[in-house]
């Protein structure tokens, strides 16, 4: 989606919290807010934070698409694909990901990089350098995505752990349903606790009601007192496990500090899948039960144009609107599952909509939430210190 930019002398009718007001900037700062008479002609929102995508795979997809249904067909022909992961080839790939994040207001983001052999992957370094050169426009962290059977071996596991502590990094691993988990993960979580290291998770990214991986992570978190610094993607499988169970569950999710990532576009596209047949299942985990007893719920992009979703663009609004189609979610209330949500789970402090903050903000043209969802060529202006991103107009 392009931004389009224009100069707002002092947004006099905005939606915000549901009442309009009018925001007073200088200086590159929000000095005021106060209330005003309606209609609002935009709604406003802190800049998204992403926080589940794959920088190393994006943009692939018109050279190996899935042979094969589902997420293991996915796996294997992305794994096809590796032979062309060149240094310039992922520098260009990252560079167009990370552009069109930019474009679309995100602030910051974290990205998965396959770690699939003991030694350090080169996506992994040409990520770090691309940080580096966004740093600017962009916080990006790099999380390690390992199998964990790698990350969870004895031999193995420390070393990586140690060289994603020495970047920065964050702790992650691939789960479903494998042989001596409950070993391993906490072969896992006593790295973190080691290194000081964040953890985040693939996890039940199936629809096998067996997958119960999620389980043993929300334990081990309780056991290592990691509370607040443990993050799952998908478990898919909580969608079709007994109510009862789910019920149990999450109760602990929440007990634990376990934060869950949803990822509308890829469990849509790759859950139930099969040639020539309409998909009765969607795969996706309950985050109204989730977020009502008390865990945290992100909205993630996760794959975009590669074998596990070959569509899509790196835009966090796109995906709350997905939410809303597919999961019932009110933008209005869930707005803060692409925004503060995972700006707070991911550890970054990004402004907030706030007298004193700086203005660094998304506008969406609407009156109220469900005219902003609802249009997709609604017109965005990106504010970043006060200015239109785009053209860099003050905003008065």
């Amino acid at each position: 989606m392009k931004v389009r930019s224009v100069v707002t002398p002092d947004l006099a009718a905005v939606h915000f919290d549901g009442r309009t007001v009018a925001i007073r900037l200088d200086h590159g700062r929000i000095m005021a807010i106060d209330p005003a008479p309606g209609p609002a002609t935009a709604v406003i929102l802190p800049l998204p934070a992403e926080p589940h995508v794959h920088l190393d795979k994006t943009y692939t997809a018109h050279r190996c698409r899935a042979t094969k249904p589902g997420l293991f067909g996915a796996i294997e022909a992305m794994a096809a694909d590796k032979a062309n992961w060149s240094e310039d080839d992922l520098h260009r790939r990252i560079a167009r990901g990370l552009s069109g994040a930019y474009t679309n207001g995100v602030a910051a983001m974290r990205s998965h990089i396959d770690w699939t052999e003991p030694g350090v992957p080169l996506a992994w370094a040409v990520l770090g350098e691309a940080a580096q050169d966004w740093r600017h426009r962009i916080s990006v962290q790099r999380a390690a995505l390992a199998p964990i059977d790698l990350l969870g071996d004895a031999d193995h596991g420390p070393s990586i752990a140690a060289t994603v502590a020495k970047d920065g990094g964050v702790l992650g691993a691939f789960i479903y349903r494998n042989e001596g988990l409950a070993t391993k993960l906490d072969r896992v979580f006593a790295l973190a606790v080691r290194h000081g290291l964040a953890l985040d998770f693939h996890v039940d990214e199936g629809l096998e009601p067996e997958a119960q991986g999620f389980d043993a992570i929300v334990a081990l978190t309780a056991k290592h007192s990691l509370g607040g610094r443990v993050l799952c993607g998908h478990a898919c499988s909580l969608s079709i496990r007994p109510d009862t169970e789910v019920a149990r569950v999450v109760d602990a999710a929440a007990r634990a500090g376990v934060a869950l990532t949803v990822m509308p576009s890829t469990n849509l596209y790759l859950q139930d899948m099969a040639p020539c047949r309409t998909p009765r299942l969607r795969g996706l985990a309950p985050m109204h039960e989730l977020r009502n007893a008390g865990v945290e719920v992100l909205l993630g992009t996760d794959n975009v144009r590669d074998p596990f979703y070959p569509y899509g663009v790196y835009d966090p609004v796109d995906t709350l609107r997905l939410g809303a189609v597919s999961a019932h979610l009110d933008p209005a209330v869930w707005h803060d599952a692409i925004t503060t949500t995972p700006a707070r789970v991911m550890g970054f402090d990004l402004p907030k909509i706030a007298v004193g903050q700086p203005a660094n903000f998304m506008l969406i043209e609407g009156a109220d939430w469900a005219d902003a969802i609802s249009n997709p060529r609604a017109g965005r202006h990106i504010f970043r210190a006060g200015k239109t991103q785009t053209q860099g107009a003050v905003a008065a």
